[in-house]
């Protein structure tokens, strides 16, 4: 279990959070150099989108494990805790073996950001632990992330929609040749279900690297639906699963059987995504536009709603209300405890344009936000939906879950 040396560690990492996002490769793959170049020792498999990236990293994940492959799957933000972002053989780190770890990095003499910092710890773990394959989802972006100073031999990119256009620009061909830079030579290329202008920007960056291209209902296609993770979406995202497990297991010399693509679909569990904790509560992390459609096209008919939301500031607010706040007979507001989350009072401003009249309640506090929509919801259902953070506080409560300190994590999303 983790201890004192776990919270030292998450101590030093908040300190990190002064160097904000600051994209470039050049700081890890010093630090990769002078910790032995760990990236190497690994077989790669590399997930990047604007949506859907996490459920698609734990689909390929279940899917190798239930091929017999020992896995690594590092993906971000987590919910409650540091530890969720890296996993072996599916089981979450401990806590105070990352901190020895990090005495590694520190030791390299590199100024690393938060997400840097996570990246090498999820590759030093899969090294020691000899993982045959590592699956590792892409922070923000493509091009400058710290994952993609890996080597992988097949990449995918889930989607690509509005989020974060301040740092991948404003429109969908900006960011999608952002994401396209995961692209590598001769490596198998997966893309999803995407715009047309995202699609010929991501082929122009793939043409330019000599990057073999595969669309989602053109080259490859559904194989079975995924009976736990809810929502059409993560149909598109399990066929990109199995094409990245079928690349790793041509890596391995190995082929990857319809069996195990089922028994692996049938098994992957993803928290806080169309999750339901009861039959009136459901919980999802939509935190953008996309997101948010998403979970408006998964939620059943026929029973009030009351949305319980928090959002963080330098999102799509507008977007994301627009979307969420007329299918809900009631709102309430609220605030998590990550720094960047909207005063309750400003967001619940914002709610009230698109809200029905008189729809709209203001409880700051997330946890009787939530028991205040649980009692009003009359036969009808609970949505927890807006931020990551949100979700992620509400659901360790929930379940009685160990959390880290709260208001920490990525200074994104």
């Amino acid at each position: 279990m983790a201890g004192a040396a776990y919270g030292r560690f998450l101590e030093r990492l908040e300190g990190t959070r002064t160097l904000g996002v600051n994209f470039g490769l050049e700081r890890v793959s010093l630090a990769l150099v002078r910790l032995g170049s760990p990236q190497r020792k690994l077989i790669v498999l590399q997930v990047a989108g604007t949506n859907g990236k996490g459920s698609t990293a734990a689909m390929t994940d279940s899917i190798l494990r239930a091929a017999g492959v020992r896995t690594g799957l590092f993906t971000s933000p987590h919910l409650s805790r540091f530890t969720e972002r890296i996993r072996i053989d599916g089981a979450e780190v401990d806590g105070d073996r990352l901190a020895d770890l990090d005495q590694r990095i520190v030791g390299t003499g590199v100024s690393l950001t938060y997400f840097e910092v996570a990246t090498v710890l999820a590759l030093l773990c899969m090294v020691e632990d000899k993982v045959e394959v590592a699956v590792l989802e892409t922070g923000l972006g493509g091009r400058l992330d710290a994952v993609t100073t890996t080597g992988p031999v097949a990449t995918a990119i889930t989607s690509i929609g509005f989020d974060h256009m301040d740092l991948l620009g404003g429109t969908l061909a900006a960011i999608g040749r952002e994401k396209a830079g995961i692209a590598r030579k001769d490596v198998p290329l997966f893309v999803g279900p995407i715009s047309d202008e995202a699609w010929t920007a991501v082929q122009d960056v793939a043409a330019e690297v000599g990057a073999p291209v595969h669309r989602f209902g053109i080259d490859f296609f559904e194989p079975f639906p995924p009976p736990r993770l809810l929502g059409a979406h993560q149909r598109t995202n399990a066929a990109l699963a199995a094409c990245l497990a079928g690349e790793a297991l041509r890596a391995l010399s190995r082929t990857l059987s319809p069996a195990a693509i089922e028994r692996g679909l049938a098994a992957v569990t993803w928290p806080g995504r169309l999750e339901w904790l009861a039959p009136d509560l459901l919980l999802d992390c939509a935190h953008n536009v996309e997101g948010a459609r998403s979970l408006l096209a998964a939620l059943p008919d026929g029973r009030p709603r009351v949305l319980v939301t928090s959002i963080v500031r330098g999102k799509d607010v507008a977007g994301i209300l627009t979307s969420l706040a007329p299918a809900f007979d009631h709102i309430v507001a609220t605030q998590s405890h990550n720094p960047r989350a909207l005063p309750v009072a400003e967001l619940a401003a914002l709610v009230a344009r698109h809200a029905h009249a008189g729809g709209v309640e203001t409880i700051a506090e997330p946890w009787v936000a939530l028991e205040r929509a649980r009692a009003s919801a009359e036969g009808g259902y609970v949505v927890v939906a807006g931020s990551i953070f949100l979700v992620g506080e509400l659901r360790a409560r929930i379940l009685g879950e160990t959390a880290d300190p709260p208001g920490g994590g990525d200074p994104l999303p």
